[in-house]
């Protein structure tokens, strides 16, 4: 029974999460199917947000590299030209490619449009394979079901079903917080910190001096030289 989602109204993958879909217990089947279809849903939704951010990172990514890879170009050949004689007046124009390479270089690695190019098209197919996984299992406890189940009862069958949803969803969820977390860490090594703390030299005031005390102990005697006799 595919019934739509009840969160229509909400973004593609949205964070904020889904509320359960209404349903009656009556009949059980028709309402594990609901939840199997809600838990289907979302899935795909959080899928299709990963790779809708994966498109943005895509034409800014190639934006940022195409712009590093012709900086690189034009600083290594305008120099030349202008060192053979056949551009004259070229080389700060080289100079000034360069610095549009590291440029483009650096924004790709602040805003980690490649790497996040990466950890999207990652996140992505997980989200698939569980879901591949997801409905294999489903289809076995229906077939299951269908067969005539060898052991348990109705109640346990139920129990089977809603722990293979919510196993999955565990998943998916523990999934996307990885990646959250990992771009997290990405994106605070790849920003320098905001003030450099300087270092001043330490003054250490000098030790107090120490008054002069005279030695109250007794003075020692000196021998007595005997004066030089007379020749």
């Amino acid at each position: 029974m595919d019934q739509p989602d009840t969160q229509a109204g909400s973004p593609p993958g949205d964070p904020a999460g889904r509320t359960l879909p209404p349903g009656d217990w009556a009949e059980p089947a028709e309402r594990l199917d609901e939840l199997y279809r809600w838990v289907e849903q979302g899935a795909l939704r959080t899928a299709d947000r990963y790779l809708a951010d994966r498109r943005r990172r895509r034409r800014a990514s190639g934006a940022l590299r195409g712009g590093t890879a012709a900086g690189a170009v034009a600083g290594a050949a305008l120099p030349l030209l202008d060192a053979t004689g056949a551009v004259s007046g070229c080389a700060p124009w080289g100079y000034l490619a360069l610095l549009l390479a590291v440029a483009c270089a650096g924004a790709d690695r602040v805003f980690g449009l490649t790497s996040g190019l990466l950890r999207d098209t990652v996140a992505a197919e997980e989200v698939v394979r569980r879901l591949r996984t997801l409905q294999f299992d489903w289809a076995a406890e229906c077939a299951r079901e269908m067969l005539g189940p060898a052991e348990g009862t109705a109640a346990e069958a139920v129990e089977r079903c809603l722990g293979i949803l919510r196993r999955f969803s565990d998943d998916v969820a523990d999934l996307v917080r990885t990646e959250t977390t990992e771009w997290l860490l990405d994106t605070r090594a790849a920003r320098p910190p905001l003030a450099l703390r300087t270092t001043h030299p330490r003054h250490d005031p000098p030790p107090p001096s120490r008054p002069f005390t005279p030695h109250s102990g007794p003075r020692p005697n000196m021998p007595r030289q005997r004066p030089p006799e007379p020749r």
